[in-house]
């Protein structure tokens, strides 16, 4: 019998090469495991079941004397597999020249140079079909008050997605960008740190609707946030243009973990907004990985984390499913008046007068209790595997 958490093209999952190839390197410790190819990521995910891969330009090509060649291999590794490539994005934060960040630094030099190596960039994720392109801005930031202006550097950023949406649509490009929040590592305040501050910052562009957000689990739940109330948020301005998925402790450093990992209950909610199953509002798009395999691993356990990733989402799938089909969650939800939430306060044809003169017994509905415990633990036992 197949197994049904088995990953096959038609769950569309995806991952960075950034992330089965990160070699283990933190600010305490040098790289555990050498460089993984990007050819050889592509073989190994795609026998894994992924759907599609995505890329830093760094990535894929860190040196430009093999430009071309590299660029060919790619290719090549990708016709013979089947695997999309589906978004892209540039590396504006390794390199010392994006100390003060890239598309927001003080120096306009450094400005100009960033803007130059991310349309560089999207010609090639053009190229290869990517029609997502994600700009996370992690040194887009400051650690004092007084070293940024943060009114011009919301100019600046401003600036800058307005000049690439232009790009894109003067060269007849599909592609749509996504803004990453987070809010703190590796600078001490980064721009932009929340969904909502991004949802904020996209209305004051000229071109809106070319711009969403791609959420990561753990730098929401870095702020403290709810990762899965945040993208039903973002599902309902339509912004959710991509997903990365890890796992975190808590308020901390960005840990990165596989799917699932850290916060269970988190990860289940999550799965059940993904799914539209409790908002109506499915997402659409591919389930994107985000994550760094821990230092601890070699490159066979580098790829038990790949499928562990991919694992965890359908198994999470299934008792959401479950969850939701279950007569009693149905009675539950009922209970707990969940439904009523999608009536209109004010009905059609009724006036604020109707509502004014309407009398209300308050005690009785002070006293009235709203059953969500036990909605809570009826998920709570899909999830443990009893139900």
């Amino acid at each position: 019998m197949t197994d049904p958490h088995t990953p096959t093209r038609e769950d569309r999952f995806s991952f960075g090469l950034w992330t089965v190839g990160w070699q283990g390197v933190d600010v305490f410790g040098g790289a555990v495991r050498p460089r993984l190819d990007p050819v050889e990521a592509v073989h190994r995910l795609a026998e894994l079941g992924a759907a599609a891969v995505t890329f830093h330009d760094d990535d894929l090509v860190p040196d430009d004397a093999t430009r071309e060649q590299e660029l060919a291999r790619f290719r090549d590794a990708l016709a013979e597999t089947g695997l999309a490539v589906e978004m892209a994005t540039t590396n504006l934060f390794g390199h010392p020249v994006f100390k003060d960040g890239g598309l927001t630094a003080n120096d306009r030099g450094v400005r100009r140079y960033a803007l130059a190596k991310v349309l560089r960039n999207i010609d090639v994720a053009a190229e290869l079909g990517a029609r997502t392109y994600v700009l996370w801005g992690g040194r887009e930031g400051a650690e004092s008050g007084g070293t940024k202006d943060v009114a011009a550097a919301l100019d600046r950023y401003r600036e800058s997605l307005d000049l690439l949406c232009a790009y894109v649509r003067e060269q007849g490009r599909d592609i749509r960008f996504a803004l990453e929040p987070k809010p703190n590592e590796p600078r001490g305040d980064i721009l932009l740190p929340t969904i909502g501050h991004a949802l904020a910052f996209i209305g004051e562009l000229e071109e809106p609707d070319r711009v969403g957000l791609n959420p990561e689990v753990g730098h929401e739940e870095m702020a403290g946030l709810n990762y899965a109330q945040g993208i039903a948020q973002a599902l309902w301005h339509g912004k959710l243009f991509h997903i990365d998925l890890n796992g975190q402790h808590g308020p901390r450093f960005d840990q990165d973990l596989r799917f699932g990992a850290g916060n269970l209950r988190g990860a289940f909610w999550t799965v059940d907004v993904l799914l539209g199953a409790g908002t109506g509002r499915a997402y659409d798009g591919y389930v994107h990985f985000d994550y760094k395999p821990p230092r601890t691993e070699d490159m066979d356990g580098v790829w038990e984390t790949a499928r562990a990733c991919m694992r965890n989402y359908l198994v999470l799938r299934e008792k959401v499913r479950a969850f939701r089909a279950d007569p009693e969650v149905a009675d539950a939800l009922a209970a707990a008046r969940v439904g009523e939430l999608a009536v209109p306060t004010l009905g059609d044809g009724e006036t604020l007068a109707d509502l004014r003169a309407e009398t209300h017994d308050v005690e009785a509905m002070a006293a009235r209790g709203m059953h969500f415990e036990r909605l809570d633990q009826l998920a709570m036992e899909h999830l443990l595997g009893v139900r």
